[in-house]
């Protein structure tokens, strides 16, 4: 039994110029349903019904068969049944497939499956739908409006409701006429809501773009009290920027799952790098991105062996597995030789929080301090100034103490709390305990860039030898740096000079943190790595001719 499709495409849209010509993802909307068609495994001849001489080029490039659509079947109230019963004459095809170039998010395997289905159940047609169950009205003879359901419940609790996709119409050819395309015996093939996009409005258009843009991404990250958290989080904020959920792994030796948190997040457990490299050889990745610090040349070129189109990101390195990766940032760095290494303040990825609130108004006198050394603090710099600040002279001032999920001994440091002392563990709102600062104990990482958006004035210690080298967080950006495990007596006497800092003091150090393009940060990043995704994603659209 002969099968064809044919796919009208008429030159003169109204409502988007051009619209079959447009492009997505580098390639004319036409395209996909030409693949659709070509790709099947039950189609064996391809028509193309237009009056366009574009649309003939196309069909002589990807050598499918062209018809040439009289103008009488090109006015805005001719009917697809009519142009079909007119492309009849060019075919002896017992089935006849009608794919509308608008649905470019059809896979062919739902096409075959519809066809199967039609075949199989002896369905004289078969028309692509989805199942769009909403609470609706309907208005009566009379201009009545009443409900068009029975009970109102939830969307999921509502019976099938099935909308017409007009990605394919699956017909006998026997009941093909001037008016009709439909037999007695007619079923219906389920798309998915992605599959069911029917390109009719700019809107439409857009979201075809942004849903073919969905590159397939996974993430490698590990934190621990070592390592610090901020990998931890970098890795579930940028997963909230991607279309899809990525896969997030994560090494069992080195990370435990309850670091991540209440995340909904998909995060996949291995035991170590051959573990990982099985798990990579059983998914296609576009973009793979690595924020585990250092990388080895070793693991980038495993990763390249089992991925070599992949596009590789990644975050905080410095080690020589950089020279393999498409893309590196470096936020807390400055400058590299390199050209495909991003440094410095511009490429800081910002929680989103953080972008809900406005920089602190530096008040007359220091009443309230924050102390917070991220999530780990492995040098227990939090208890130094802990044991600093039960000094009587410090009780007239209001300290809050934040401990990360990875900070150790938890439960000792909870019963310090006092009337000038409060100590919160794994705080859910950081910025809000921020904004309530007139001044801040840091660490020379991710949370210092957080306290530089609210311009909260900052004293800031490296917890390692690799923070020494996050040049930004220094006292010309507005910081106030004491370099790496300061003593106590310097500790105490910067904290006495912070408490006793005049507003204009104050002032200054704020203006300059402030001054810093960190909330810009996010969008530079994604422009960055959207580009890139792209650049990959055109390269497949072109491998697949």
């Amino acid at each position: 039994m002969k099968i064809a499709a044919i796919i009208p495409a008429r030159a003169g849209s109204v409502g988007i110029p051009n619209k079959n010509l447009r492009l997505i993802q580098g390639r004319p909307m036409i395209d996909y349903a030409i693949d659709h068609a070509l790709n099947s495994h039950y189609i064996q001849e391809v028509y193309l019904s237009s009056d366009s001489a574009a649309m003939n080029i196309i069909a002589k490039q990807r050598q499918i068969h062209f018809i040439e659509r009289p103008k009488s079947l090109c006015q805005n109230d001719t009917t697809l049944d009519a142009v079909i019963a007119h492309a009849l004459a060019y075919t002896q095809a017992e089935i006849i497939v009608t794919m509308q170039p608008t649905s470019p998010t059809l896979t062919v395997q739902s096409l075959d499956g519809a066809i199967e289905k039609m075949l199989k159940e002896d369905w004289d047609t078969m028309i692509s739908v989805v199942n769009d169950p909403h609470l609706a009205w309907q208005k009566t003879d009379a201009g009545k409006l009443v409900p068009a359901y029975e009970k109102r419940l939830n969307r999921q609790y509502l019976p099938a409701w099935y909308k017409e996709t007009g990605a394919f119409l699956i017909t006998k050819r026997k009941y093909i006429t001037q008016d009709s395309r439909l037999g007695p015996k007619v079923g219906v093939y389920a798309l998915s809501s992605q599959e069911a996009l029917d390109i009719d409005t700019f809107a439409d258009l857009q979201l075809a773009r942004l849903m073919m843009h969905d590159p397939k991404v996974a993430f490698y990250v590990n934190g621990n009290h070592q390592r610090g958290l901020g990998h931890i989080y970098r890795a579930l904020e940028l997963a909230d920027e991607m279309n899809s959920k990525p896969d997030i792994y994560y090494d069992t030796l080195q990370t435990s799952p309850d670091i991540f948190g209440s995340t909904t997040h998909h995060l996949i457990g291995v035991h170590g790098l051959s573990d990982l490299y099985e798990h990579i050889q059983k998914t296609h990745y576009d973009l793979w991105i690595n924020d585990i610090l250092d990388t080895s040349i070793d693991y980038m070129l495993g990763l390249r062996a089992l991925m070599p189109q992949t596009k590789i990101i990644n975050f905080e390195d410095d080690g020589e597995g950089i020279l393999a990766a498409d893309l590196v940032i470096n936020a807390l760095y400055e400058n590299s030789r390199l050209a495909h290494v991003r440094t410095g303040p511009a490429y800081y990825l910002a929680p989103k929080l953080f972008l809900l609130y406005q920089p602190i108004t530096i008040a007359p006198e220091v009443k309230s301090i924050l102390i917070a050394f991220g999530g780990a603090d492995p040098q227990n710099y939090t208890d130094q100034l802990l044991e600093l600040i039960q000094d009587p002279t410090y009780q007239k001032y209001q300290f809050t103490v934040v401990l990360g999920r990875a900070k150790q001994h938890v439960k000792q440091l909870l019963t310090k709390q006092s009337d000038h002392l409060r100590i919160v563990y794994d705080v859910e709102n950081m910025p809000e305990l921020m904004s309530q600062a007139d001044l801040a104990f840091t660490s020379r990482g991710r949370t210092a860039y957080e306290l530089a958006m609210l311009g909260v004035p900052t004293v800031s210690i490296a917890q390692n030898a690799r923070e020494e080298a996050h040049r930004f967080i220094s006292n010309e950006n507005g910081f106030y740096y004491l370099g790496f495990q300061p003593s106590q007596h310097l500790l105490k006497n910067t904290l006495d000079f912070m408490l006793t800092s005049t507003p204009e003091e104050r002032q200054a150090w704020h203006s300059k943190l402030i001054q810093h393009p960190l909330r810009q940060g996010r969008q530079h990043l994604m422009h960055l790595i959207n580009e890139l995704t792209m650049e990959e994603s055109y390269a497949n659209t072109l491998s697949h001719r």
